[in-house]
């Protein structure tokens, strides 16, 4: 079983910066592939971001696309969310999330963001 915690949330302005990590316990994490996902007020949960188990390939989704980067650290059991040029839609409780094959998906508590205009 793996348990997520994330950190790094909180209030910017538009155009400023915010990195999200999301710190893992439990073995094999390097066996995971990890994603974020966000959560606006009265929206479905999003796709943000994924990063396969070894950290060599990644995918956005367009609206992100260029401003944010995900990238893992096996040796800290650690993903992050490196957020630039944020907009006040960005704004959202961001979760992540890890996933293998044959194993049942894994959730942080969230950590919310929230960008000013």
């Amino acid at each position: 079983q793996v348990q997520l915690i994330e950190s790094g949330g909180g209030l910017v302005q538009a155009g400023g910066s915010l990195r999200l990590s999301c710190a893992a316990s439990g073995r094999a994490f390097s066996t995971y592939d990890m994603a974020w996902f966000r959560q606006a007020p009265g929206k479905e949960r999003e796709f943000v971001a994924t990063i396969t188990r070894s950290g060599r390939s990644t995918n956005y989704a367009d609206s992100v696309k260029g401003r944010f980067t995900i990238s893992k650290d096996n040796a800290k059991n650690t993903v992050y969310l490196q957020m630039n040029s944020l907009k006040p839609e960005d704004t959202a409780v961001y979760y992540c999330c890890a996933r293998r094959t044959g194993d049942s998906e894994y959730w942080g508590q969230g950590t919310q963001v929230t960008v000013s205009s």
